[in-house]
């Protein structure tokens, strides 16, 4: 046996015998590997030699070869081959080797130094270990283990991916290993719109369920029937009802909840190619584990075709000799859903592909090539074993990315643009770019990389971090290097992270170009996430008003019955205290406040719901929180998202003036006609590039003067649009043809560049130092130009600039020696108007397209000499290096040599589009009633733009700006201004809305809700949500928040109702939203349709089955009185219950069917809408006029049926005769009571439905043939005679007549609205 192993022991016995060989002696390159991670060991003589690398080689060499053969020489099985490879690697002593793969103490003479001859019956006993099976792809002389990686630099490995056990402390700062398995546990990249949890569903519902009193109030009814003394008729009368209301509630609670968890996993399922990596392996050069069953036939294929072992050793010393270049990782592709994502994944994004967590990009490269690729798999098929492979062994790497695509070029530049609409709502594209320590670096090596990152913040537009690099791990000997790789082995690379090398959740990259990107954030720690605040139940107001009136009805019931026992003298009745006998009247009188109010609203709700969904003028509108249609009939304020909501967030050049004629629409052919003119080169003439001096050659046709300078002006305006902008143009394939698309940070200069192309004049290439236009008619080059200069845009600055130099001469030999120098500036007209030369047009003009709704930029030029360009050249540089106050330096610099006396070209109108029918519908809503705000992060000039655009300000109507205000003196003089012009609109900004929000809450809001419309710009999503929550709060009136983007969802939710337009980027606006539309313009039908029957249907509803409780509890009353004040019941059991349900409840619910007018004439008259927001339709009024027709009816009904008939008794101890008399007595004031209510159900219904009809007659017909199954209430033979049936006639008819002829009476004296525009 081998000794104890005292390799690593540094005090172990020195024996210098020269017989005795370590291994590391015979192969020390191959050992030298783990010299980075192996403590010191003794030096042995051998080592201590200057080595030479094939000298050092020889012994092993020889070892091998004479292996070899002696291996073909013997006439071993090839099993007995394959146990032996076993016994070399797959050993069971694994913890007697070193970690370089030798038994025993090195220096031992007994230690077999290839173990062949192992125990046969290993194999058997123990099956090999999936270690085991990794350590078997392992080549000599290399014996690396798998188990000398330590723990930290262990990787992923496969799919199995395993959970750190500590939680990572979200207050504190994070080190994320790349691609690498994390030493914490973050949350799950997983979005939830969920309201409930499967444990706090039924705590959470029940509590708001019986937070209402009604409910409440029944619970204590049903709870009070176990008392014996208090109970009467059955228990189930009581106990069923509340059953069944909390019932159906729940279910559309559940149902609604489970349906948003359905849309969040569709959301979380969304697949992301992410990039797995495994650390090499230095014997083999590929990811263990990957090879297959093809690949294991080829290579047993090789080995029988092999002539000797010497090209086997002569293989594996070709691959050490080029392993220096080994990537620390291999790594290959896997799809993994958005919610399996992890921090230290690295994932890879392609163009409108949206981004699912808060990541850091490591790197980019253009979509011309091919993703990236592990460049060593290759020597996979050329790295054999010592003897040969065997059939199991895990040799070459399956067919991977390694194989099946080259490495690509990653731009140098590793830039690319995103688009955060769906974060903070501003259109412009941002830039963002690599840190150059990661865009240089191989893929293979990412692993290598470490990022710290600060805390989770819902700061959108800041970040801070580090990115390191870590050296790499020496695997190979080189002793002319090894002190060298020692030093550098000791050195960290290091660079610093901010906002703009990252891409946040829910932003779409826009570039045409891939990006790796590693996860830093995910789920509720997300920038996105921890914008939006949590969602939460809501109730419509009609619930609160209808809970206000139940409040009442309980007073009056407890009244009531105290006063029915105040009568009695406060006697004794049946041995039963007063006490007593007033519990039993409330229980009698129960149905006043009727249980099955919040059932038939809950049922309309869904039923209003079906309508909404299926109504085929608004398709895919999606009901998602079902409990509160009511309130779109009740919206006084519409808080809307701009882009994506109002606009289409696409760009369109509408307008052009070049001083003396405006072009647009169909004009822009004369254009076209105009360059074509230009940049077309006469027949028989060299073709020649063009320049802003070269002469303007008129076609015979336009011999007029004028038309010659218009033709000179219009070149000239084309061409600086062509030029002055940041625009890159990239070619992509789709389909088999190149389609050229524009990158840039702007929407309107890639609107503007469009506009040049078509009207003939394309911008063929672009890059830092130059520019080349072509001709879109001849197709060849017209334009080239040397970019000197680039002024980019600022929200300062509010212009851009840039410096040329133009290419002259042929088309095939340009030169640019004496080339002229052209200065071209566009911008803001309130900036350029200075910069220019004087003219009389300019600010009519812009002030002209301002009115359309354009956003115009002015454009000029100036023509530089190269002695003032030289000049310039030397006093910017100057000041670019001050170190005090630089940008002011510059930007002196700038207006001295540059920003002066230009030559004005012309005026552009850019029209961000609007969505469908936005005008028609803000008009609309507007006449509704409805006060609308325009809440965007974009700029204060495109949001004063799209207010104009959309109409949302009315022609001539003053717009007061506040913006950038920081005094609190200013603040209090803007409110004081708005207070005396209370019809202008309020431009203001995000930063001048925070102090007003901080310093003069109150009294802002109470200015900003009389004003007409507000508009803010440069809005957070948490501003956002605290404007909806503060006009919730102040004013008490319904809020409506309808948007598109992952910045609305807070503003969304904090809404009493909100809206979200499913988006081009994404849902999760309309996932978080109570009601999905597809188009803004559904809105209107939405609210003045749909909302306005929604709550005028639930409003008679709720009133009628109000009424129906109270006129049954009259009856009761009446015959408490007539019976000596005994609370004994009238109706008992099966009438009470079917009376509510099967007697009346179809008739009583038909109503949700009715309408009052039809679309058309809502659309035509939204005034309407305007009127339901002082809530007559369920006011106190109507309330009371229907307690009082109750108190009436419920009088007559039980008052003449005791008249006519008499009263009886109908205890079971009475007599006979007493039963007799009750039994008819009921007979006849039950059926007037059922018939009763189904007349008054018809005479409410204003539009009749074949529903509606079928209900009533079928109830009654219901009621008449149930009849004669209630002989326990009734006397059936007295039904059949004539005396109850004129009875039956008198009764009903006082009880009907009255309330009839006072209804019409109404109507013709103050005639509701829909009867006038109806013309009835």
């Amino acid at each position: 046996m081998s000794a104890p192993h005292l390799y690593h022991q540094p005090n172990a016995p020195d024996d210098d015998s020269d017989l005795e060989l370590d291994l590391d002696e015979l192969d020390p390159i191959a050992s030298s590997s783990r010299a980075a991670s192996s403590p010191p060991r003794r030096p042995s003589k051998e080592q201590r030699r200057p080595y030479q690398e094939l000298g050092a080689r020889i012994p092993l060499r020889n070892l091998r070869i004479g292996r070899l053969r002696g291996a073909r020489r013997a006439a071993a099985s090839q099993e007995a081959e394959e146990e032996d490879l076993r016994g070399l690697i797959e050993d069971d002593d694994a913890r007697n080797r070193d970690s370089a793969g030798s038994f025993g103490q090195s220096g031992d003479d007994d230690a077999p130094l290839l173990s062949s001859h192992r125990r046969r019956n290993d194999r058997h006993e123990r099956a090999p270990s999936a270690m085991s099976r990794l350590g078997s792809t392992i080549r000599l002389p290399s014996f690396l283990s798998p188990a000398s990686r330590s723990p930290a630099q262990a990787v992923q490995s496969g799919d199995a991916e395993s959970e750190a056990e500590e939680e990572h402390d979200p207050s504190s700062q994070r080190t994320i290993s790349v691609g690498s398995l994390q030493t914490s546990r973050f949350p799950a990249n997983a979005v939830s719109n969920a309201k409930y949890t499967p444990w706090s569903f039924l705590p959470r519902t029940l509590y708001n369920e019986f937070s209402f009193f009604i409910n409440m109030y029944f619970l204590l009814v049903a709870l009070s029937q176990l008392v014996p003394a208090l109970r009467i008729g059955y228990l189930s009368t009581y106990i069923v009802p509340l059953a069944f209301v909390i019932t159906i509630t729940l279910g559309k609670e559940a149902l609604d909840d489970i349906a948003r968890r359905r849309r969040d996993a569709e959301a979380n399922s969304e697949g992301y190619t992410v990039l797995k990596f495994e650390e090499s392996n230095v014997g083999n050069g590929v990811a263990p584990g990957r090879s297959s069953a093809r690949e294991r036939r080829a290579n047993r294929r090789n080995r029988s075709n092999r002539t000797g072992g010497v090209t086997d050793i002569a293989d594996e010393e070709q691959q050490l000799s080029t392993a220096t270049g080994l990537p620390t990782s291999q790594f290959w592709e896997i799809v993994k859903p958005s919610r399996n994502l992890r921090v230290g994944d690295v994932v890879k994004l392609g163009k409108d592909q949206r981004v699912p967590a808060d990541m850091v990009i490591l790197k980019t490269y253009s979509t011309d090539n091919t993703p990236p690729a592990t460049a060593t798999a290759n020597l996979a098929d050329s790295s054999p074993t010592l003897i040969g492979e065997d059939d199991e062994g895990k040799g070459a790497s399956t067919k991977g990315p390694a194989e099946s695509d080259p490495t690509p070029v990653a731009g140098p530049s590793g830039e690319a643009f995103i688009r955060t609409d769906q974060l903070d709502g501003e259109t412009d594209w941002k830039l963002r770019l690599t840190s150059p320590l990661t865009q240089n670096l191989e893929v293979g090596e990412f692993t290598r990389l470490r990022v710290v990152a600060g805390k989770p913040d819902r700061k959108v537009n800041e970040f801070y971090g580090t990115l390191e690099l870590q050296p790499k791990r020496q695997r190979h000997y080189d002793p002319h290097e090894q002190d060298a790789n020692r030093l550098s082995a000791e050195q960290i690379s290091s660079a610093p992270l901010n906002i703009d090398n990252t891409v946040w959740a829910n932003t779409v990259l826009a570039s045409s170009c891939s990006v790796l990107a590693v996860v830093v954030y995910t789920g509720p720690q997300t920038r996105q996430a921890l914008s939006t605040s949590p969602s939460r139940s809501k109730t419509g107001l009609l619930e609160y008003e209808i809970n206000a009136l139940t409040k009442f009805l309980c007073v009056f019931t407890l009244t009531l019955s105290f006063v029915l026992v105040a009568l009695a003298g406060f006697k004794e009745i049946d041995g039963k205290q007063w006490y007593i006998s007033m519990m039993q009247f409330l229980i009698l009188f129960s149905t006043i406040v009727p249980v099955g109010l919040r059932v038939n609203l809950d049922m309309g709700k869904s039923v209003y719901a079906w309508f909404i969904e299926h109504d085929k003028s608004i398709p895919g509108t999606v009901v998602r929180t079902s409990t509160i249609p009511e309130d779109l009939g009740r919206i006084e304020y519409l808080l809307s998202d701009k882009t994506g909501t109002l606009t289409q967030n696409e760009m369109e050049m509408k307008k052009i003036h070049v001083g003396t004629v405006s072009y647009a629409n169909e004009a822009m052919d004369e254009v076209a006609s105009y360059v074509q003119q230009c940049f077309t080169t006469p027949p028989g003439e060299t073709p020649s590039l063009v320049t802003p001096s070269s002469a303007y050659v008129a076609p015979l046709t336009s011999t007029t003067r004028t038309r010659r300078e218009i033709g000179s002006r219009v070149r000239d305006v084309v061409l600086a649009l062509a030029l002055c902008h940041n625009v890159t143009p990239t070619n992509e394939e789709e389909d088999g043809q190149t389609i050229t698309t524009y990158q840039a940070s702007s929407p309107d200069e890639i609107a503007i560049v469009r506009w040049t192309e078509a009207v003939g004049l394309r911008l063929l290439q672009r890059d830092r130092e130059s520019m080349t236009l072509q001709s879109c008619e001849s197709k060849r080059t017209v334009v080239r130009v040397r970019i000197l200069n680039v002024f980019p845009f600022t929200s300062e600055g509010k212009r851009m600039g840039i410096i040329v130099k133009f290419y002259h001469g042929a088309e095939s030999n340009p030169s640019n020696d004496d080339g002229e120098i052209w200065f071209y500036q566009k911008g803001a007209d309130t900036v350029m108007a200075s910069i220019v030369v004087a003219n009389d047009w300019l600010e009519e003009e812009t002030a002209n397209m301002a009115r359309e709704g354009l956003r115009t930029l002015v454009v000029g030029r100036k023509k530089l000499s190269s002695q003032t360009y030289q000049e310039f050249l030397n006093k910017h540089s100057q000041a670019s290096l001050a170190l005090h106050n630089r940008d002011g330096a510059v930007a002196d610099v700038v207006k001295e040599y540059l920003e002066h006396d230009l030559e004005l070209l012309g005026v552009t109108g850019v029209e961000d589009k609007l969505q469908k029918d936005v005008k028609p519908s803000l008009e609309l809503l507007r006449n509704a009633g409805i006060k609308i705000w325009m809440l965007t992060g974009d700029k204060v000039e495109t949001a004063r733009c799209v207010a104009v655009s959309s109409k949302l300000v009315a022609r001539g109507q003053y717009v007061h700006t506040i913006a950038k205000m920081k005094r609190k003196d200013l603040a209090h003089d803007s409110l004081d201004f708005l207070r005396g012009k209370t019809d202008a609109c309020l431009l203001i900004d995000g930063e001048s809305l925070a102090l007003m929000l901080n310093h003069y809450r109150d009294q802002f809001i109470a200015v900003a809700v009389q004003l007409p419309t507000v508009v803010a710009c440069r809005c957070s999503p948490t501003q956002k949500a605290d404007v909806a929550k503060l006009i919730r709060e102040y004013t008490k009136k319904r809020v409506c928040c309808i948007g598109d983007g992952g910045n609305d969802v807070s503003m969304i939710q904090a809404a009493d109702v909100g809206v979200g337009i499913v988006g081009k980027e994404g849902r999760q606006a309309s996932l978080a939203a109570d009601f999905s539309i597809e188009q803004f313009c559904y809105l209107v039908k939405l609210l003045v349709w749909h909302g306005r029957n929604s709550y005028k249907r639930s409003a008679k509803l709720s009133q009628f089955v109000i009424h129906r409780g109270l006129i049954i509890s009259i009856c009761q009353t009446v015959y408490s009185i007539a019976t000596r004040f005994e609370p004994k019941a009238l109706y008992k059991d099966w009438l009470l219950v079917g009376y509510s349900t099967v007697y009346t409840m179809a008739p009583v619910f038909s109503l949700v069917l009715d309408r009052d007018v039809d679309e058309s004439v809502a659309n035509l008259y939204p005034e309407l809408y305007a009127e339901l927001k002082t809530g007559r339709s369920l006011s106190y009024k109507s309330f009371f006029i229907w307690v009082f027709v109750s108190i009436y009816q419920g009088s007559i009904i039980q008052g003449l049926s005791q008249f006519f008939v008499g009263v009886g008794d109908g205890s079971e101890t009475a007599a006979a005769a007493d039963q007799a008399t009750f039994k008819r007595m009921v007979s006849v004031s039950f059926t007037v009571l059922v018939l009763n209510e189904l007349i008054m159900v018809a005479m409410e219904v204003t539009t009749w439905h074949w529903i509606m009809l079928a209900s009533i007659f079928g109830t009654a017909g219901i009621y008449f043939g149930s009849v004669p199954f209630l002989t326990r209430y009734f006397e059936l033979g007295y039904i059949s005679s004539l005396g109850f049936w004129w009875r039956f006639v008198v009764v009903l008819a006082v009880s009907l007549v009255p309330p009839y002829a006072g209804k019409i009476l109404g109507r013709t004296l103050r005639p509701p609205s829909y009867r006038k525009v109806r013309g009835v």
